[in-house]
């Protein structure tokens, strides 16, 4: 039950309990006392709205920033990525398995401003062995959803 609610409002949050009752089956009750307890549980963190900033007239850039780090003792990872995260700049923090340890994703208004973050707040932490820093160009897709899904004509061209 909690799988099925939660596919659904994966791609659309704004789906009400009613709605989400009549596509699965189930009372409207249920479902607003599922949602209730998989947010106690923090199961569900949040409801963010999916933006394509592109169209929205904003000068933002995207940066996907790998860091390699030396764990703490008895800490491992997650006290560096938490004080990583911490950062009001950072989006989104990763463990990842390759050639680095983090990646670390932030959203800012210029590429110097990106910049500036990385040279005074994240490369001089002590944990930080090295960064390397990737600026995204245009999303094609994001969250499972297509951002510029252009309509294509299907109908056959009828000609006399």
């Amino acid at each position: 039950m909690r799988q099925k609610i939660l596919k659904a409002i994966d791609k659309n949050s704004k789906l009400t309990s009613k709605e989400l009752a009549s596509m699965l089956g189930m009372t409207e009750e249920i479902v607003d006392a599922e949602l209730r307890a998989m947010e106690k549980e923090s199961i569900i963190c949040g409801y963010p709205t999916l933006i394509n900033w592109d169209k929205a007239d904003s000068e933002r850039v995207t940066a996907l920033i790998e860091v390699k780090v030396t764990p703490q003792r008895g800490e491992g990872f997650d006290k560096i990525a938490e004080r990583i995260y911490k950062f009001q700049e950072v989006e989104s923090v990763y463990l990842m398995s390759g050639g680095f340890d983090l990646t670390v994703i932030i959203d800012g208004k210029s590429m110097r401003e990106v910049a500036n973050f990385v040279s005074s707040k994240l490369a001089p932490m002590d944990s930080v062995l090295s960064t390397a820093t990737h600026f995204v160009l245009k999303k094609y897709k994001e969250h499972g959803i297509e951002l510029d899904n252009k309509k294509v004509d299907e109908r056959m061209l009828v000609t006399p």
